[in-house]
């Protein structure tokens, strides 16, 4: 390594003379080697973002260039941990230097020791590519690694059996030159993973969540963006898209977040079940804890490392659904360091390039086909934390720009205990329109229809709400009563989920599909029973609108269905 020295010290920042290092190499800072990265370099000086607390740095102190830039140790072993923001493990240190991380703590991210049964897929002779599936491990029981080939080349040698992380499992030559293959390598987390082609984000990522998956789906392979203040359900929305999502790996990164709702998430999320599988749901979840408490400069780095798993995964064939929250936290780390690297500012100090930086975070998504020519996908849901809720600022902003679904959390329907509390005349998905063709041959060929009609009703229920609220709802024609009548069933009976229920936490597509059937049914037949003369009060007052009310809480679609014959004789029934 070469050595050099400190010449200045602000903050996590460090100026270093003499380690002729180059952009993004890593370092090791002091007497106890803290981990940094080179982030800028003006004439002889290196500027370096040290990972760690700088408490005791001063100018004069050794600083040693490894030539390497920041990368993540990737192979077997990943699902199931729990990393800081740089691939540390946590139960490792831990278990090394009790609860809190000590300065110049290091740790493996893979466990070294561990044998791996691996299966060979090729053998000698074969021509190999960088992607190939050069065989498989079996990582938990949910998820099986296919180990990926890091060169293109021939195979000279290559045997199936038990091994560690760091034994050689064969051998590849290319050109001349042969070199080891093991079950593991190393990957830059700034750089993206390399695929053949990105397809257009036409497949659904069902979650389980009926105002997402029916007003504003999510496409595998796409983005979307979580706003709201404090309060309002961000980390539990984000827990139960992890849960319910029909994503193989979750990555989620606690980035900046408080200690306590952060350790929630740690103390739950091995607590919970795969409700596919019956399994714990940590068996395909690997987890990225950076509190706000820690290192501001590692914080930086947690979003890369995070996105980098889930492109590695997706390189295997899985679709990942990665969880960032939040990344106005993020943000923060970058105006923090800006301002120690006296940069120009731009709005509300944050550095000029952040909506370049969330740019090129949120492009690493995308359903692809990848270099071993199987299909994966990375689907980013970012949180958003606006100080006092205000999406005018910077980070929001920025963020809408490059998403292309906008779920708008609203504080004053959490407090009116309407959950998941997103806004639906505020919130949008870009995804909708192309996704028709995926409704009609998966769920039905009117699914589409009936929730561009709900929707109508919605909003002309808010168009109304502003008259009720002035001359009261006795004041409108029975029709425009009607439609308020139908659009509380939308809201109260579709719209609102309660995450801690067992039947109604998840809500498949299909019975989604026969609740608002339903309720649009029970529309329809009211303006006929309108047109016959039958007041809007006999309407309101029917039986069956208890039945719709209790559909969420039943298992069984056919018996949802069953109500729209129950519905249809009761209305004509109905009287003048």
């Amino acid at each position: 390594m070469r050595k050099g020295k400190i010449v200045r010290v602000s903050g996590p920042v460090v100026y270093a003379k003499g380690i002729n290092a180059s952009m993004y190499d890593v370092v090791r800072v002091g007497e106890e080697e803290l981990i940094g990265e080179v982030i800028k370099i003006v004439g002889n000086v290196a500027v370096v973002q040290v990972y760690e607390d700088t408490t005791g740095l001063k100018p004069g102190d050794p600083v040693y260039s490894t030539g390497k830039a920041l990368s993540v140790h990737l192979g077997p072993g990943i699902l199931k941990s729990i990393y800081d923001g740089i691939q540390r493990p946590l139960d490792e240190i831990a278990a090394q230097h009790g609860v809190f991380i000590a300065r110049g703590a290091s740790a493996t991210p893979l466990d070294q020791k561990k044998k791996w049964s691996f299966e060979a897929k090729v053998k000698k002779g074969d021509r190999v590519s960088i992607g190939s599936v050069l065989g498989v491990v079996k990582e938990t029981e949910l998820i099986t690694h296919r180990i990926i080939s890091p060169y293109e080349g021939t195979i000279k040698d290559i045997k199936s059996g038990d091994y560690t992380v760091e034994d050689v499992i064969g051998e590849i030559e290319d050109k001349g030159v042969k070199k080891d293959l093991k079950l593991a390598h190393y990957w830059p987390v700034r750089k993206a993973r390399p695929f053949v082609e990105k397809y257009p984000p036409h497949v659904l990522l069902t979650t389980g969540m009926r105002v997402i998956d029916t007003f504003f789906p999510i496409a595998k392979g796409g983005t979307a963006a979580i706003p709201g203040p404090f309060g309002s359900g961000k980390t539990v929305t984000q827990q139960s898209l992890a849960k319910w999502s029909d994503a193989d790996i979750v990555v989620y990164i606690g980035c900046g977040e408080r200690g306590n709702e952060m350790t929630e998430v740690l103390h739950e999320f091995p607590e919970l079940d795969d409700p596919r599988s019956g399994k714990p749901l940590m068996e395909r979840t690997v987890l990225i804890a950076n509190t706000s408490n820690m290192p501001v400069a590692a914080r930086e780095a947690s979003i890369y490392t995070g996105i980098t798993l889930a492109e590695y995964y997706r390189d295997m064939g899985y679709n990942v659904a990665l969880m960032a929250d939040s990344t106005s936290r993020w943000a923060e780390a970058l105006r923090e360091i800006g301002g120690r690297l006296e940069e120009m500012p731009g709005e509300e100090g944050y550095p000029a390039y952040l909506a370049r930086k969330l740019a090129e975070f949120y492009e690493r998504a995308g359903r692809v086909k990848t270099l071993s020519g199987e299909d994966g996908s990375v689907t980013i849901i970012g949180a958003v934390s606006p100080p006092g809720g205000d999406l005018s600022e910077p980070v929001s902003q920025n963020t809408l720009r490059v998403v292309k679904v906008f779920l708008a959390l609203d504080a004053s329907l959490a407090q009116r205990r309407h959950f998941p509390a997103i806004n639906w005349l505020n919130s949008y998905s870009l995804y909708k329109e192309g996704m028709q063709e995926w409704f009609a041959e998966n769920v039905s060929s009117s699914f589409y229809d009936k929730s561009e009609r709900a929707m109508e009703l919605l909003q002309r229920e808010a168009e109304l709400q502003e008259i009720v609220q002035l001359v009261g709802p006795d004041a409108l024609p029975d029709r425009e009563q009607l439609i308020l009548i139908v659009a509380r069933m939308l809201r109260e009976d579709y719209l609102q989920q309660n995450a801690f229920h067992e039947v109604d936490m998840y809500c498949a597509l299909q019975k989604g599909d026969a609740m608002l059937d339903n309720i649009l049914s029970f529309y329809h037949l009211g303006l006929e029973a309108l047109k016959r003369g039958v007041e809007v009060k006999k309407i309101n007052d029917m039986n069956v609108v208890e039945s719709i009310g209790r559909m969420k809480y039943e298992k069984d679609v056919e018996k949802i269905k069953a109500i729209k014959a129950e519905m249809a004789k009761e209305f004509s029934n109905l009287e003048a």
